[in-house]
């Protein structure tokens, strides 16, 4: 009776309320982990890392990317130029090889990606990298006028060559041929580095795009890395060239040899003998010149020596 009078309810009703509560609060559990689910799905995760960290004009760049699960093809894009990325199953990362011209000014600039799921599902992502201003030095040389001021003769070979080399640099893979550090192509001092602006006879003529190494006549020369021969043979500046194709558009240069040890379509391992260093070609003095090109775009190959690649 007093229960009743103060508006306590009895044993029966609060086990009944009681059970109420625990029904009404399990729908909400429920409901807030339904959300969660469908919140994961909809925002999947994306990481992007590059090296070097810090970024700047005639640099490469090797970039790992973390994708959502179930992506079955990725590629990029980076200053109006295509990233091709491969998939590496024990890291679960894409990765793949691009560059920063010479050209490119200081700032913003975004990496596009694009990638497909099952059943045609396309994601994408972009990240923004800051690319910083590079300082390279200057030099004075000379040579004789014939490399400066050809005769209509030379003009006609060194348009020949220019064909040649046009037609080469079309037959770049998208699939990765490289595996692993890239290695010197001889045990030599530099003497010269990438970026050099060189003016030849008291004129600006030319930017320094590669290495020179200080080797003399008959040194062996070896591939950075693993790669198809794309070219070799005797040009007019370049002297006997040899072109490997490392895949995901890149390219190796070796300019100035003696002698070859290769020919067109030989596939080399890293570090194998592709021919001797000389001095032929637009030369004051037996070298050996090296250059990276990405996509018709020459790279700085000491920091491409430098990168920690898998």
């Amino acid at each position: 009776m007093l229960r009743w009078l103060m508006g306590v309810p009895g044993p029966r009703r609060m086990r009944r309320k009681a059970i109420l509560c625990l029904a009404v609060s399990a729908t909400i559990c429920g409901s807030v982990a339904l959300a969660q689910g469908s919140s994961s799905e909809a925002a999947p995760s994306w990481s992007v890392g590059w090296e070097p960290v810090r970024l700047v004009n005639g640099t490469p760049i090797f970039f790992r990317v973390k994708a959502p699960r179930g992506i079955e093809s990725l590629s990029g894009e980076w200053l109006g130029h295509k990233v091709f990325l491969s998939f590496d199953a024990h890291s679960k990362t894409w990765t793949g090889i691009a560059g920063v011209s010479l050209e490119t000014k200081p700032g913003t600039y975004s990496l596009q990606l694009s990638g497909s799921k099952e059943r045609g599902k396309e994601v994408s992502f972009a990240k923004k990298l800051v690319v910083h201003a590079a300082r390279y030095p200057r030099i004075a040389v000379t040579v004789a006028k014939k490399f400066t001021e050809p005769s209509p003769e030379q003009l006609q070979i060194i348009k020949q060559d220019q064909t040649i080399k046009e037609d080469v640099f079309r037959e770049v893979s998208a699939q990765r041929e490289w595996s692993g550090r890239f290695v010197a192509p001889a045990d030599a001092r530099v003497s010269d580095v990438f970026g050099t602006r060189r003016i030849f006879n008291g004129e600006t003529q030319s930017v320094h795009q590669g290495l020179d190494y200080a080797v003399p006549q008959g040194t062996p020369v070896v591939a950075l890395n693993a790669g198809t021969v794309l070219l070799a043979r005797s040009l007019y500046f370049e002297g006997n060239c040899v072109v490997l194709d490392h895949g995901q558009g890149l390219l190796t240069i070796y300019m100035h040899l003696s002698e070859f040890k290769v020919k067109q379509g030989d596939r080399l391992a890293p570090g194998q003998e592709l021919g001797l260093s000389g001095g032929t070609g637009r030369v004051t003095g037996p070298h050996l010149h090296v250059a990276v090109r990405w996509e018709g775009v020459y790279l700085d190959p000491a920091t491409l020596l430098k990168l920690k690649l898998p």
